[in-house]
């Protein structure tokens, strides 16, 4: 058989250039992917990496949360369920593993969107529970108690005080702390904090879920429990003792139930000629579904004008993010406490106002001359508290990214891009404290009234 070379040698040339165009798509195509890609490590230094593309993820669903620009946003987020987790141990890596196994995958060259993704899906995993200044200025605001300074009413003394303690009796304050039960070292808290009374405060207990166990099948009778063991009057040592025995840890947690009830107790006692000072303790989540916020709410606007302050004992974050929502919807305090000390020293607080009350009530009720209210020790208590929840963040994410690069669950370059962006983000919250710590002492620069006013106009009208 004859062959037609030109025939063939035109048919080899029409490959040839088919073949040449195909290779120019295929690497146009890879090109394209690469640039969605992570850079080389030698191409990731700041300015490449804030140029990295997003173009790539419009085919998936990723909807990335953005971080808190302001620290009004950041005091806000949901404190994380792991945010007290130990890392650091060799002991930990397992544990690490296993917790964080149902982060996004980003194996392989994930792009920026979805680290940045990945990076907030951990760090809501481990949010600590940041507090905005209005807490601290309400902390002020209470421990002014009674200063003639003071314009608001709920904050002055009246010829009256009264103090309501109510105190979960929930199953979990069986618990043990350092070998003692929470809920005795709740009781004896109270009981030195009541030892010190003058004769003419008053003082009542009402506790909640005191009643049944912890079982489904008591979850009715335990939800309706709420008892005011010790009626609202002068201190008896031994009535009052009996009514701290009435009662041990059992039940659910029915935290509105107790508050709409403490609303009752004090009921005959107005805002007019009382101050009316409510104490919550709780070591958790309200778990009767009884809309302990609405409650609270309630409480705080009726004319009884409570001054609303709540404890966290030993609370886990669903229970903290709660308990800091009760305390916010009544602009009182919120305190975490983890041991029988801290709790005692959260009371001392109130000790030294009620002796105050007790100088101005013996007094005939004169202005007396107060000095002006030294805020150092808060502000400086604020900051650190604050800078030990960041570095606490910060160093938990580094151990964890660490921990998950060595299991490969991503690359290097992957590993420095989360790095950085960790970096930067707690910088951003330490230079947020700082800021705040020039501004807080300056304010203490003036008077207390002019220095709660300008807190007040900046802080927490920027937070409704």
């Amino acid at each position: 058989m004859k062959i037609d070379t030109k025939k063939c040698f035109f048919i080899v040339f029409v490959l040839i250039i088919f073949l040449t165009a195909c290779n120019k798509d295929l690497n146009k195509s890879k090109n394209e992917n690469e640039e969605k890609d992570i850079p080389t490590s030698q191409q990731l230094d700041d300015k490449d990496k804030n140029k990295m593309s997003d173009t790539s993820d419009n085919h998936t669903n990723i909807e990335v949360e953005p971080l808190p620009t302001t620290y009004e946003e950041l005091a806000k987020l949901p404190v994380g369920e792991h945010y007290n987790m130990e890392v650091s141990g060799d002991d930990d890596v397992e544990n690490i593993l296993k917790v964080f196994s149902d982060l996004p995958d980003v194996s392989g060259k994930p792009t920026k969107k979805q680290l940045d993704y990945f990076y907030r899906e951990l760090l809501k995993r481990m949010q600590q529970d940041y507090e905005g200044p209005e807490n601290l200025i309400n902390r002020l605001k209470f421990e002014s108690l009674g200063s003639p300074e003071n314009t608001d009413s709920r904050y002055q003394f009246k010829e009256n005080l009264n103090v309501v303690f109510i105190i979960d009796a929930s199953g979990s304050m069986a618990q043990k702390i350092n070998g003692k039960e929470k809920m005795a070292s709740a009781k004896d808290s109270i009981l030195n904090f009541v030892n010190k009374l003058p004769k003419d405060a008053k003082v009542g207990i009402r506790v909640y879920g005191h009643k049944g166990t912890g079982s489904d099948a008591d979850k009715a009778l335990s939800c309706s429990s709420s008892e005011l063991v010790y009626p609202i009057s002068n201190y008896n040592e031994g009535e009052f003792q009996a009514a701290l025995n009435k009662f041990s840890p059992s039940g659910w947690t029915p935290i509105g139930l107790a508050l709409r009830e403490a609303k009752n107790d004090l009921a005959s006692f107005d805002g007019a000629n009382n101050t009316n000072i409510v104490y919550l303790v709780s070591d958790g989540i309200d778990t009767c579904e009884d809309q302990p916020i609405e409650a609270a709410k309630d409480l705080y606007s009726s004319n009884i004008s409570p001054i609303i302050n709540v404890i966290g004992f030993d609370v886990d974050n669903e229970g903290q993010n709660q308990l800091r929502e009760i305390a916010s919807a009544t602009e009182g305090i919120y305190g975490t406490v983890t041991n029988e000390g801290e709790l005692q020293k959260e009371l001392d607080n109130l000790s030294n106002l009620v002796e105050q009350w007790k100088e101005w009530l013996e007094q005939g009720k004169q202005q007396l001359d107060y000095k002006k209210v030294n805020n150092e020790l808060d502000i400086f208590t604020y900051i650190t508290r604050e800078e030990v929840k960041k570095t606490n963040e910060k160093v938990k994410v580094e151990l964890i990214l660490y921990r998950l690069h060595n299991a490969n669950r991503f690359n290097d370059e992957a590993y420095e891009y989360l790095n950085k962006i960790n970096n930067e983000y707690h910088q951003w919250i330490q230079e947020e404290v700082d800021q705040f710590e020039k501004e807080l002492k300056a304010l203490n620069e003036a008077s207390y009234s002019e220095a709660i006013k300008a807190l007040e106009d900046k802080y927490i009208s920027n937070t409704q």
